[in-house]
């Protein structure tokens, strides 16, 4: 893993930031759900997607992958905007959550 510079860290504080606001917007978009367990893990998820594990939008059925097993449904929100911003799906499909 490489260090942790301060222009890394930078980067990973906004991307947090972003996906805080996108958690926001989609939880006002479906008009329900909870927001400060997920708000709270964005720094976690963030340094999980962007730094700490291996993984590829572009192949998610990469055999060699990291598994994030994520056992609170409160914080999905959480998990679905950051695998947005990640790039597994578009960040405009957050404001489908709780649609069918």
């Amino acid at each position: 893993m490489p260090h942790l510079d301060d222009k890394k860290i930078k980067e990973l504080e906004k991307k947090a930031n972003d996906i805080r606001i996108s958690i926001i917007e989609s939880l006002v978009e479906a008009g329900s759900g909870h927001t400060a367990g997920s708000l709270g893990m964005a720094d976690i998820f963030t340094a999980l997607y962007f730094y700490i594990l291996k993984h590829d939008p572009k192949k998610p059925n990469w055999e060699d992958r990291d598994r994030l097993v994520l056992s609170n449904g409160h914080i999905c929100p959480v998990l679905y905007a950051t695998m947005a911003h990640s790039g597994y799906f578009p960040v405009e499909d957050l404001m489908t959550l709780r649609k069918f």
